[in-house]
């Protein structure tokens, strides 16, 4: 048994862990992160969509409202990480300017995609109906039998490998990155006090941010996250074969998306195709299945992709919620959550960013929005309850979340 003590120990090492190491170092704290393989979750598999729009569901308008402050914050965010790893503007893959384009295969999927921007124009959200003649123009390779469209100007992508690759050089500089599973909390006096890991080492922390993904309801029971294991394929194809913007489709009521990387100097670029979506435990296989029913969906949308490598198909578990909101802000003496992003952990990297700021005592962020961050923190007050969920709490029970407000809509 051994010991270490650092300010801020963040158990946790995707986008969103590192993203809260840094935030904590650059506010001036000795940081150690726990994760036994940093980026392999969550963050491994995510195609990069920031797509508060046409992720806005029925019910969710919270979440849109969100989502929407985030990606307002992105550009700052991404050129911050950008300065910091000392790399060059547009290392993180952001790109606002190519939008979203949304088809519908069938007389079935019109209905439901025109149901969807209905709700977009109530809520605000920007985006237009296109005859599929229209679609084709803006994007050449859609499929001769789409029977309609959408554009989604405001609806961009990053490329969350890049954006993990600079947090982890950013983070490795200055911190200390420990390459262990935290095994539990450690508690004093009703407070976290740090945690300890596999291999028996305890670790005495003043803060512990615990962005663990779907694994952090098994570490605090306030923080009722469960696994959503998802499929998402890498294809490779010639350029002149491969959508040249997002594309988000649904094909007999299945959705798919196709989401294009940089040319490459060869001429080709990956796309990123995904992603299946199941309630069942965490696992890293592949089902045939998976795979199938993406390439079925994703080739009648963008036939140019028949001619594609398979490079990869990647399967990896988001972290949900109970109302698949974030659980974000303090949640006990000592302890920070920063998890349950369900589909947008990326999208909402930014926000946990400036919330974080708020957390840890670090100066304003040039991304910072005050109204978005204090909001996200509130949201954390619908589960976490450290009376409750202590160290001898048990399993928790749903609770009616607790609202705030951002521009009309609740989180």
């Amino acid at each position: 048994m051994s010991s270490r003590a650092c300010d801020v120990l963040v158990v946790g090492a995707g986008i969103v862990g590192l993203t809260a190491a840094w935030r904590a170092l650059d506010a001036g704290a000795r940081v150690v992160v726990l994760d036994p393989a940093p980026g392999d979750g969550a963050t491994h598999a995510a195609a990069g969509m920031l797509a508060p729009v046409m992720e806005a569901g029925f019910g969710e308008e919270g979440q849109a409202r969100l989502g929407t402050a985030a990606l307002a914050l992105w550009p700052a965010y991404a050129a911050a990480v950008e300065h910091a790893a000392g790399l060059p503007p547009g290392a993180v893959g952001l790109d606002t300017t190519s939008g979203t384009l949304a088809l519908a295969y069938d007389a079935d999927d019109v209905v439901a995609l025109r149901r969807l921007l209905a709700l977009h124009r109530q809520w605000g959200l920007g985006s237009a109906e296109l005859p599929p003649a229209a679609a084709r123009e803006r994007e050449p390779g859609t499929g001769p039998r789409v029977a309609g469209a959408a554009w989604v100007p405001g609806d961009h992508s990053a490329d969350p490998r890049a954006l993990h690759a600079a947090l982890a050089g950013v983070v490795a500089a200055r911190g200390t990155v420990v390459r262990r599973a935290a095994a539990a909390l450690t508690w004093a006096d009703g407070a976290v006090t740090g945690a300890v890991d596999a291999a028996g080492t305890t670790y005495a922390a003043g803060t512990v941010v615990l962005a663990a993904g779907h694994a952090s309801g098994t570490l605090y029971a306030g923080a009722p996250t469960r696994p959503v294991p998802g499929t998402t394929l890498r294809l490779l194809a010639d350029a002149d074969r491969a959508p040249r913007v997002v594309v988000r489709g649904a094909v007999q009521g299945r959705p798919v998306y196709a989401v294009p990387r940089p040319v490459r100097p060869d001429g080709t670029r990956e796309v990123v195709v995904g992603a299946t979506s199941h309630e069942r435990a965490d696992d890293h296989l592949t089902r045939a299945g998976d795979v199938f029913a993406l390439l079925r969906d994703v080739r009648v949308l963008l036939p140019g992709l028949d001619e594609a490598v398979l490079l990869e198909a990647t399967t990896r578990s988001r972290p949900g919620s109970p109302d698949n909101a974030p659980l974000l802000g303090r949640a006990a003496p000592g302890l920070h959550l920063a998890t349950g992003h369900h589909r947008n952990g990326i999208l909402l990297a930014p926000l946990t960013a400036a919330a974080l700021d708020h957390a840890l005592g670090a100066a304003p962020s040039a991304w910072a929005d005050e109204e978005a961050a204090g909001a996200a923190v509130a949201a954390a007050a619908r589960y976490a309850d450290p009376l409750r969920f202590g160290p001898a709490g048990g399993t928790p029970a749903v609770r009616t979340p607790v609202s705030s407000t951002i521009e009309g809509g609740t989180a």
